[in-house]
């Protein structure tokens, strides 16, 4: 028997001499009362020293801790080596050589098999399996159904118009063959009665152009292999929607099979995902970005896998950045409980997209909540909305004419008339004096005078209002000169 003994100086390994003694727990301590009684129960029989005091520390934590330091682990396997070489030679002189070696080989690989098929990590190797497959037959499925469509319509062109589904464009292909067999073709279980009388009339004035039988069946074999892929590719997308739901059901409701499906094949596993943090999630998928933004120190990525979520797919383009930081966060919490707990119910993600839900509902609506209170009621204010104001074109100004009134000018003209009364006094008597020719011309000019005036003080006001045509500027010519020769003559 060895006993293992740890000092501040190292690690000491003895051998028991006599194992009754050690029986005695009472009275073992009295054995090692002074070194010659301690050597008659053990013997040293290796020592292992720190180098310094740091190894020493780093041990006693270890220790401390229910670890394995390295200096320990190395003294007990230059000792266990020793011991096996001294097993084994005494197993070989009793015969034992041949049945030892076979365990030594076939031991270790039982030990591995059987730690695999309890591993917790062998579920997520499905779940990696089956969505890296169902990505590669989706993009066998486009490539078929691309060279199927371009195959056929050398022969029927309008069909692939008519006919968008894929799946119902193969099996109408399948089913039809040469388009002359169209007429006296019944694809009711196939297609919707308005789109089969659209596809027979379509038939009869077809511009395709005439092939052999051969190529015929060559194109229906290829709708054959479509078909199939198509209700395989089915089958494993219900097989990876129920090993989700049991492996990761909280994961599962937050951001869908698909997208939590690719999650766990870009870690490598449940486990290996459940280690990273919400920061790493949220950008998982999107290495190439980051990285390049980091080099060209441009803004970083919001989003990488989780983009394809239905819940940062409903929002806005300005609110994704936020929600797919948001359901990083609760994906982050769902990952950790479903790889590490012990419950395989979905209650903690169903209750975080509720949550998230009504988020987004917040910043949809972009509610203002109340400061003080208990903050869940909306405040009661109106949604602003902005009113400009509106110019209308106004056909007034289009006029040229004048546009004072009759009522002002009768006002105007009555003034002038007020102001010309002396004139007129000096008018009287310089008519007495003057001959009998003057008296019959005065109503007239006065007139005149008057007329003038008038239009002088509208003047200045319709010059800022309009343009004064040119009839009335000849008209005003006329005046001017017939009052000056009335002056003349009364002078």
């Amino acid at each position: 028997m060895l006993v293992l003994f740890e000092t501040a100086a190292g690690y000491a390994i003895f051998k028991v001499l006599d194992e009754q003694k050690l029986q005695q727990v009472d009275s073992l301590w009295k054995e090692f009362e002074t070194p010659e009684k301690a050597n008659k129960v053990v013997k040293l029989k290796h020592f292992e020293k720190f180098q310094d005091t740091t190894e020493a520390l780093a041990a006693a934590t270890a220790m401390v801790e229910g670890k394995l330091g390295k200096s320990l682990k190395k003294v007990l396997k230059q000792v266990i080596l020793q011991l096996s070489e001294q097993i084994f030679t005494l197993l070989s002189t009793h015969g034992f050589t041949h049945r030892l070696t076979y365990f030594l080989f076939i031991f270790p690989f039982s030990l591995s098999r059987y730690k695999l098929k309890f591993s917790p990590d062998k579920v997520d190797t499905m779940i990696v399996q089956a969505i890296s497959l169902l990505d590669d037959l989706d993009k066998e499925l486009n490539n078929y159904i691309m060279r199927c469509r371009e195959w056929y319509g050398w022969h029927f062109p309008e069909l692939g118009k008519i006919i968008t589904d894929n799946l119902a464009y193969c099996k109408s292909v399948r089913k039809i063959g040469d388009r002359t067999n169209v007429a006296s073709m019944d694809l009711s279980d196939i297609l919707p009665e308005e789109i089969e009388a659209e596809v027979k009339l379509a038939a009869e004035i077809s511009m395709g152009t005439e092939v052999s039988e051969e190529d015929i069946a060559n194109i229906m074999h290829l709708c054959d292999q479509v078909i199939e892929i198509t209700e395989y590719r089915s089958q494993l997308y219900d097989y990876l929607k129920n090993r989700m739901m049991a492996i990761a059901p909280n994961l599962t409701v937050m951001v869908g099979e698909l997208v939590g499906a690719r999650l766990i094949s870009h870690a490598g596993s449940l486990l290996n995902l459940a280690k990273h943090p919400a920061s790493t999630v949220q950008i998982l998928g999107a290495e190439k970005a980051l990285f390049r933004a980091l080099k060209t120190r441009r803004d970083t990525p919001k989003y990488g896998l989780i983009y394809h979520a239905s819940l940062v797919g409903q929002t806005t383009a300005k609110n994704k950045g936020k929600i797919s930081r948001m359901l990083a966060a609760k994906t982050a919490l769902a990952i950790r409980y479903d790889a590490l707990g012990e419950d395989t119910n979905a209650e903690m993600g169903v209750e975080n997209r509720a949550k998230l839900e009504v988020r987004l509902r917040y910043l949809e609506e972009k509610g203002i909540r109340r400061i003080s209170g208990s903050g869940k009621a909306l405040a009661k204010a109106d949604k602003y909305q902005h009113k400009s104001d509106v110019k209308v074109y106004d056909p007034s100004g289009d006029s040229t004419l004048p546009t004072v009134s009759k009522k002002r000018k009768i006002e105007e003209v009555e003034e002038g008339e007020e102001e010309e009364k002396p004139v007129e006094a000096k008018a009287k008597k310089v008519k007495r004096e003057a001959p009998t020719e003057a008296e019959t011309e005065t109503p007239k000019k006065k007139k005149k005078k008057e007329k003038k005036k008038a239009e002088e003080e509208s003047k200045p006001e319709e010059e800022e209002t309009a343009v004064i045509p040119v009839e009335e500027v000849r008209g005003l010519e006329r005046s001017v000169h017939l009052w000056l020769m009335v002056h003349l003559t009364i002078c």
